[in-house]
């Protein structure tokens, strides 16, 4: 089944946002379909991050916006997706958690800073690519800026988002390489330029495989 003939795109739910984001709070909107219930205790993410991440603060994304799943054993893990919001941090937060939104990555990376936010668990499926196998297949990352304005692509964004990168790589062993390392321009399907022609590819890989 694929998920990307059953909502509507990511881009126009972006550019749709008229939100604020509530830090650390998961908004009203309860699972749907199949999906488990959450509880009290899931407000945090159930699996430890391992060494090498960065210091990571959770904002879940609403249950709506995703698919509860226990990867990798329900599905391999063997590719990540680089996104760039076209929205502000604060305002991408929001979207993720509106239950009407059907969108959701993994992770955002804030331009300013490199502070990294994740918002679905990294078993879970988060509705990032548009495709439903490359869902299945990838942890989503998104960070904060627009395609056309590449000053948002600040060092620490760079910087931050490879060593996140990087971990997940070897915690899934996933090569770090651009056949595995990949824009949501390069899924199958879309209609997506993000990250765009201004992302440093080449410094970006260099930064995964270094960090």
């Amino acid at each position: 089944m694929n998920r990307s003939r059953l909502f509507p795109t990511r881009r126009g739910l972006l550019k749709s946002a008229t939100l604020t984001a509530v830090p650390g709070v998961l908004l009203p909107g309860g699972p749907t379909d199949a999906r488990p219930r959450r509880t009290q205790a899931d407000a945090r993410p159930r699996q430890a991050q391992t060494a090498g991440y960065p210091p990571v603060e959770w904002q879940p994304a609403s249950t709506s916006n995703y698919t509860a799943s226990n990867r990798p054993t329900g599905y391999p893990i063997d590719h990540v997706i680089i996104h760039v919001t076209q929205e502000t941090y604060a305002d991408t937060l929001a979207i993720f958690q509106d239950p009407q939104k059907k969108v959701s990555a993994h992770y955002l990376v804030r331009s300013a800073d490199g502070h990294v936010a994740q918002c679905v668990r990294e078993a879970d499926i988060a509705w990032h690519a548009g495709n439903w196998d490359y869902n299945t297949r990838s942890i989503g990352i998104e960070h904060e800026g627009w395609v056309d304005q590449p000053a948002c692509f600040t060092n620490a964004l760079y910087e931050q988002s490879a060593r996140l990168t990087a971990a997940v790589c070897a915690k899934y062993g996933i090569p770090k390489d651009r056949a595995h390392i990949i824009g949501h321009y390069e899924v199958p399907g879309t209609d997506h330029t993000d990250p765009g022609p201004d992302w440093d590819w080449v410094r970006y890989i260099r930064l995964v495989n270094f960090s």
